[in-house]
């Protein structure tokens, strides 16, 4: 497939090049030069591929940006036993994610600069997928102090929140909307009440009362995102709802956006692909937070990425070891992996008729990008070549046991899926090529 030459030029020839972010999507090919992109388009090497140059051939597949996944578990430091900088980043590149941004619910937290300089430092050694770390909201992730968020913005958190705990006192969130706004800086929210997830382990409704287990009703959602939408009037600032995964969600949104609000939000994919019968013969693997939710929500969630009231798609990814997934289902720990299925499920919108591919794609490459500021998620001369290329219509079958992840806890296992990431580079290095 290439022809090494020691010049720091790589020609990509003979793909389809494709940039949601430009609206390009046309035969060409692409240079990089070391580590940055310096030329691309459809008459590019035209007469020929110059000596010198080490040439790899994309065989009419598409040359796409780097996915950006902005949320991410990473689960180091304190418990490498489930995940691992290392591990999630040979992940990552395995699914054609080059731009992850990780949680803050390590142990220790990240609510300090040390402890933000020391993902970002350990992620630039390992060399994978690059990571940028969101700082907690609140010291402790406890809700109830807010966390230095000029200093730690400064060190690099590229936004703030409480992970998988909801912010869940009105006046602690008004204040680190105001105090953020200071900043330039965004709220991440995980929309749930509290109280009434409470002891909850599935969605709330007649599957949950057959299968006898305690249910999580849609309106936990509906109602922190009322109260956000009205305290972001009040104080001003930007706001992004994580994973939505209710009709009612989308709505709020929705109309939140019709006032003027500066709200972002986005899903993951098993809240468009999957609904609570996944979880209809107590499948661990699909107890996720928030719950896979009724057909009527999954088919809002579709709705609301096609007419864009949902701007980015986000892995969602969520490591778990055997121990704590292979329990009875009320005792088994919340959450799924997904790096390794980002792109295949989220063109599942594209092979259902959906969208369209520039559109599909432009959920996990320049609309999480953008959302958070990177320099990431499109084809751009001088910026970074993080590049992925990939087959659309390539046929395959989710076998977590194949994954690079440490855990192997996929809703989606033993899906069928289409859509295969062949090569992923990385600032112009191949971190990821796929043998076949």
């Amino acid at each position: 497939m290439t022809g090494r030459v020691a010049s720091g030029l790589v020609a990509y020839v003979n793909a389809r090049l494709i940039d949601p972010a430009s609206d390009l999507d046309a035969p060409g090919a692409l240079l990089t030069n070391g580590e940055t992109i310096a030329d691309f388009g459809p008459g590019l090497f035209r007469g020929g591929v110059p000596s010198g140059i080490e040439v790899v051939d994309c065989h009419g597949l598409y040359l796409a940006p780097g996915l950006v996944d902005m949320r991410v578990q990473l689960r180091e430091p304190g418990e490498e036993h489930k995940e691992t900088l290392r591990s999630a980043g040979e992940s990552a590149v395995a699914g054609g994610v080059t731009s992850m941004v990780c949680l803050p619910n390590t142990d220790p937290v990240i609510d300090d600069v040390a402890t933000v300089e020391f993902v970002a430092r350990r992620a630039r050694k390992i060399g994978l997928a690059k990571v940028y770390p969101y700082a907690a909201a609140t010291k402790g992730l406890d809700g109830k102090e807010l966390s230095e968020m000029g200093m730690l913005g400064e060190a690099g958190a590229l936004a703030f929140t409480d992970g998988t705990k909801p912010i869940r006192n009105a006046q602690v969130m008004r204040r680190a909307l105001a105090y953020a706004d200071t900043f330039g800086a965004m709220i991440v929210q995980h929309p749930e009440e509290p109280a009434l997830a409470e002891g909850g382990v599935m969605n709330e409704g007649e599957l949950a009362t057959r299968m006898g287990l305690a249910g999580i009703p849609a309106a936990a959602e509906a109602i922190i995102l009322e109260r956000d939408m009205r305290l972001l009037e009040l104080a001003g600032g930007r706001y992004h709802a994580a994973h939505l995964s209710t009709a009612e969600g989308v709505e709020i949104i929705r109309k939140a956006k019709a006032r003027g609000l500066a709200v972002t939000c986005d899903t993951a994919p098993p809240y468009f692909a999957l609904n609570e019968l996944a979880v209809g013969d107590y499948r661990t693997f699909s107890k996720l937070s928030p719950p896979l939710r009724s057909e009527e929500d999954r088919q809002a969630i579709i709705a609301g990425l096609k007419d864009g009231t949902i701007d980015a798609v986000a892995s969602d990814h969520a490591p778990q070891d055997q121990d704590s997934k292979r329990q009875p289902f009320a005792l088994a720990e919340f959450g799924g992996v997904g790096l390794e299925t980002l792109l295949a499920v989220t063109l599942e919108l594209v092979h259902n008729g959906h969208m369209d591919l520039a559109d599909a794609l432009a959920l996990i490459t320049v609309a999480p990008a953008d959302i958070l500021g990177l320099p990431a998620g499109h084809l751009k001369v001088g910026h970074a070549a993080d590049l992925i290329l990939f087959d659309p219509a390539r046929g395959w079958k989710v076998d977590p046991e194949s994954f690079k992840s440490k855990s192997k806890n996929s809703p989606f296992d033993g899906r069928p899926v289409q859509g295969m990431v062949l090569r992923t580079v990385v600032d112009g290095r191949t971190v990821f090529c796929r043998d076949g």
